[in-house]
């Protein structure tokens, strides 16, 4: 069966590159991966899926499972997971479902709101629906954050006070995106959680402070050299490193999440963590969040690549295939 088999036997397509506004950033994640999982002792071939060559190869070749190093839409939403399980290869990360819903912020704060996780207010607008920004500062308050409802790498954010202000980002979100999430603004500090395994069945590892060099932890801090400050573990007590490593896990089950994910946190001046968004393909970058936790949590990169590639065959329908095949 496919968990029998060794880093040297297995073949391993890595999925990177992709059609989205975040196939720089895959790239670069591609880059990491590669070089960690070579050291690992797999057998590694890199294949864009913004290529249908490449798609073709993931059918008539025969790699053992897919590495996902994709970021944005076409990669994160569930789009190439369901590819991957109808041709029947194991990969990465989430599954169809938990992709499509971690990646639609609006959807995963009702899962978050239904298990009791603590999340901003928010409202939702679609594009070409009519939308009233001083109604939305009054539910909301005057400064609000206002984001693309399905971009990640924090493509579409915006940070914004005063009706005017809020209408413009609003309507630049719905430039990018077919729908815009105007959150309650929470001052504080950032923090991200990562969590390892399977539901029901996942660990926190160490808690990372964030403190960007811009107002907020936009694209260029998330991913220019010394465009952020990363502090693992973070500077916190113990009852507040409990509490959000356990709603970091408690997120991660919510959204159905495997494999892997990665939590954003501001925590308030009055001691309450709020959950912003849950990323189902975190990045792998040279400035990413993922190998950093690992790192703190005695986990090296090659390491943590072959955590993420057992997991691919600890799936249900990964087991399912694996009987299929033999």
């Amino acid at each position: 069966m496919f968990e029998s088999i060794s880093p040297e036997s297995c073949k391993v397509a890595l999925i990177a590159g992709g059609t989205s506004g975040e196939r720089p950033i895959s790239l670069a994640s591609k880059d990491g991966a590669l070089a960690a999982l070579q050291q690992a002792g797999y057998q590694v071939e890199w294949l864009d899926p913004a290529k249908k060559e490449d798609l073709m190869r993931l059918i008539q070749d025969d790699f053992d499972v897919a590495f996902l190093a994709l970021h944005g839409k076409g990669g994160e939403d569930g789009t190439i997971q369901g590819f991957l399980e109808m041709i029947g290869l194991p990969y990465t990360g989430s599954g169809v479902f938990s992709s499509a819903l971690s990646i639609d912020k609006q959807k995963a704060k009702t899962f978050y709101r239904a298990h009791g996780i603590k999340t901003p207010a928010s409202a939702y607008v679609r594009r070409g629906e009519p939308f009233d920004a001083e109604r939305i500062m009054q539910e909301l308050g005057q400064k609000c954050v206002v984001k693309a409802a399905t971009e990640g790498s924090s493509l579409g954010i915006y940070i914004v006070e005063g009706a005017e202000a809020v209408r413009q980002a609003i309507n630049d979100a719905l430039a990018l995106d077919t729908a815009a999430l105007i959150e309650q603004y929470i001052a504080g500090t950032e923090l991200t959680v990562v969590v390892l395994g399977a539901e029901g069945n996942a660990e926190a590892l160490p808690i990372i402070e964030i403190i960007p060099q811009a107002e907020s932890y936009d694209f260029d801090s998330k991913y220019a050299p010394g465009g952020s400050e990363h502090i693992c573990p973070a500077r916190l007590s113990d009852e507040d490193t409990a509490h959000i490593m356990a709603t970091a896990v408690a997120a991660h089950n919510a959204l159905c999440c495997h494999g892997v994910s990665r939590t954003d946190f501001i925590l308030d001046a009055n001691g309450d963590a709020w959950v912003l968004e849950t990323n189902t393909l975190p990045g792998m970058t040279a400035t990413s969040l993922l190998p950093d936790a690992a790192k703190a949590a005695g986990i090296s990169f090659p390491e943590l690549c072959t955590k993420l590639v057992q997991s691919a065959f600890e799936r249900p329908s990964a087991r399912n295939m694996s009987l299929d095949t033999e």
